[in-house]
């Protein structure tokens, strides 16, 4: 079953009196479970393609259904709940509040969007925190933790509140060769534990090695589509 489809989508950002086209009526299906990554140099669409995919932005036209909802149709107010409901997202750049310790970090989606029992969110954190491995660092602030440890916590974070799907973007990008490998194989074992479909925007070539399904985008346009066999 799809997860996410994309018919003909495109979207061109205005500058002055120009259309400068970002995506090109740009087409494809991801399944339900999918280890998947958008792949390509810089400026050839893939960012611009997880913004929308995760409501941060709308097409310019075309139809783009994310869980069974076009997910273009939806008002601002629409798409900030649907992304607290359905989505998580992991960062280059980890985006850890840095006054907060990593278990306070990890409860914050649920303190902003799902207002859920202080004793339910204790629980779940405390499980996603050692889900990860941090559970012993859970009151370290970010400033005390490696680049390793503070993406840890991102994905315990992204998958807090049980998402449909998590959107990473260039998620290894700050993290040395080995610590890249661990985060991934944590994000596959997520995966295959709580059956959460992860979408990558990447050139690295690690995440394109252990991705199972991969979209090349060049210049705007899906160029290829690939699986690993």
């Amino acid at each position: 079953m799809s997860l996410i489809e994309a018919k003909a989508v495109t979207k061109n950002y205005r500058m002055g009196d120009v259309d400068i086209p970002a995506l090109k009526s740009v087409d494809f299906s991801i399944s339900e479970g999918a280890f998947a990554a958008f792949v390509g140099p810089s400026g050839s669409g893939k960012s611009t393609l997880l913004n929308l995919i995760g409501c941060l932005d709308h097409p310019t036209s075309g139809e783009l259904r994310v869980h069974d909802t076009d997910v273009s149709k939806l008002s601002r107010a629409e798409s900030a709940a649907f992304r607290g409901e359905h989505l998580g997202f992991i960062f280059q750049d980890f985006n850890l509040v840095p006054v907060l310790t990593a278990y306070e970090n990890v409860e914050y989606p649920l303190l902003m969007v799902q207002g859920w029992p202080a004793e339910k969110r204790r629980e779940r954190v405390t499980a996603m925190l050692e889900a990860v491995g941090m559970k012993e660092q859970m009151h370290k602030r970010p400033d005390q933790m490696s680049g390793g440890q503070k993406q840890r916590v991102a994905v315990a974070r992204a998958l807090v509140g049980s998402p449909k799907l998590v959107l990473a973007d260039e998620p290894t990008a700050n993290l040395d060769h080995d610590t890249a490998y661990l985060i991934l194989n944590l994000m596959k074992k997520m995966r295959d534990e709580l059956g959460t479909t992860f979408v990558f925007s990447t050139h690295d070539p690690k995440i394109m090695q252990e991705a199972e399904i991969t979209f090349t985008l060049e210049d705007g346009k899906l160029a290829a589509q690939g699986a690993q066999s």
